[in-house]
């Protein structure tokens, strides 16, 4: 079996989506050959049966180049893949489903996100499977939607034994923007200090040119919080490097709103990181002490400083139930299989 990918960028080094590329890997595992049609092409090493095309955003292309390539891409190559796999862009469904309908192939869509837009409702209408995390991490109902659970690469997100948590100390890893809710955590942090409660925030990643005056916001909002060290910024960081992070820090933090589902607690999760979240998406797999009060920065607080108070012997226990959780859940080997078994 062959398989078209449809995703937004390729790169190893990319701090948001180079995950994907390991993804890339996996499937190359799974199908005798796989192409993948990206938006932007970065740094990549993938095996020999994958066909790498780029719409070429790294050159600067106009967005009317992108739709050229895109259709003369999926036309030239439509005699060597059976089945097609979008990763979270429902548009080129849109744009194509009822040429890959009439050629008949088997189309799915990866989509985790609250947001309901035309090109999903599009979308929907000619997908023959949509793949999400979990059940409520798809905006709508529907026959077609499928929870197969995240895929984390569970072997190179573990812990390190030679790693040693810095205490009290808090880590986001994420885009720097209005959905991510980093409001809700300053004020949550700021309330441990009230309490006099001991701790250091590290932040990883930025925000897209949509967003510098929120991040510059947020940037004011910390400045006595950083000069004081007890926030830090450390910028964007390459997916791939990721465990060493999360194995540095005790509790990572994610507010973001339910109805989406943010590998990055899960990557964590992996790693032997504790994590506090407000996502009740995540309430069948973290412990429910661990969960705040979506939008109460009051409740997020509490659970930090819970967090914090625990004996060594309970973070240690609850380290490997959460990682045994993702292992269960989430590992990518299994994900790669059941999307396969759904195209078939």
């Amino acid at each position: 079996m062959r398989l078209l990918i449809i995703t937004q960028k390729v790169d190893s080094r990319d701090d948001v989506l180079g995950f994907f590329h390991v993804w890339i890997v996996e499937f190359a595992k799974q199908y005798e050959h796989v192409t993948v049609i990206c938006l932007q092409k970065g740094e990549c090493d993938l095996p020999k049966n994958v066909t790498m095309l780029s719409l070429g955003k790294e050159e600067k292309r106009s967005r009317r180049a992108y739709l050229g390539l895109f259709y003369r891409y999926i036309w030239q190559e439509r005699q060597k893949y059976d089945a097609v796999f979008v990763h979270m862009n429902p548009v080129y469904l849109a744009l194509a489903g009822p040429l890959w309908r009439l050629w008949g192939k088997k189309v799915s869509l990866w989509y985790i996100h609250p947001n309901i837009g035309r090109y999903l409702k599009a979308a929907h209408l000619f997908a023959d499977v949509i793949f999400t995390a979990s059940k409520n991490s798809f905006p709508f109902s529907s026959p077609k939607v499928l929870a197969v659970g995240h895929g984390i690469d569970a072997e190179r997100f573990k812990p390190m034994p030679d790693a040693v948590k810095e205490k009290n100390s808090i880590l986001y890893v994420g885009r720097i923007s209005p959905i991510k809710h980093l409001d809700l955590l300053i004020g949550a942090v700021r309330s441990l200090r009230e309490k006099s409660i001991d701790f250091t925030l590290h932040l990883i990643g930025g925000p897209d040119a949509r967003h510098a005056d929120y991040y510059a916001a947020i940037k004011k909002e910390t400045a006595d919080l950083e000069k004081e060290g007890r926030v830090i910024y450390h910028g964007q960081i390459p997916n791939r490097e990721m465990p060493r992070w999360y194995n540095a820090y005790e509790v990572l933090v994610n507010v973001t709103p339910s109805g989406s589902f943010d590998k990055t607690v899960l990557e964590a999760m992996a790693c032997g990181t504790l994590v506090a979240v407000s996502n009740v998406n995540f309430a069948p797999y973290i412990p429910t002490e661990f969960l705040a009060k979506e939008g109460d920065s009051a409740s997020l607080a509490g659970v930090l400083a819970a967090i914090f108070s625990l004996p060594g012997a309970e973070k240690e226990r609850y380290a490997q139930e959460l990682r045994q959780t993702v292992l269960e859940h989430h590992g990518l080997a299994a994900l790669v299989v059941k999307i396969k078994n759904a195209l078939s």
